[in-house]
């Protein structure tokens, strides 16, 4: 698994951590029943605090992304592809409300914005 924790990024690092796992499960690399390294072994390869480590497990565990087994560590649930594709595009739909109310202050329309999304695409 490949991530990568900067103290340039304004998140915190329990939240890149978090957000990279869930990107990996989101592309496919990381796939249900998937073992997660154990929390010393994540905080070692990342170099960073176990406590920074178990924070962001238990917040993937809290969401459903992970499961728990004691005594053999932690693998990444099955996830419902539908539900959380449905929860991306609530996410998106903000998004877009908050694009649409900063666009509206300085005069730029929807049809414009959908045309920077189209050229963006290609």
């Amino acid at each position: 698994m490949f991530i990568v924790i900067s103290p340039l990024n304004p998140d915190p690092m329990y939240k890149q951590l978090t957000d990279q796992i869930k990107d990996a499960i989101a592309e496919g690399s990381l796939k249900a029943e998937d073992r997660l390294p154990s929390i010393r072994e994540m905080a070692r390869e990342l170099q960073i605090s176990e406590i920074t480590v178990k924070r962001a497990y238990t917040d993937l565990e809290s969401e459903g992304y992970i499961l728990t087994r004691s005594g053999l560590g932690s693998f990444v649930a099955e996830i419902n592809q539908e539900k959380w594709r449905q929860e991306k595009l609530a996410e998106i739909r903000g998004e877009i409300r908050k694009l649409l109310s900063i666009g509206k202050k300085f005069g730029i329309t929807a049809p414009e914005l959908i045309k920077i999304i189209r050229d963006m695409e290609e």
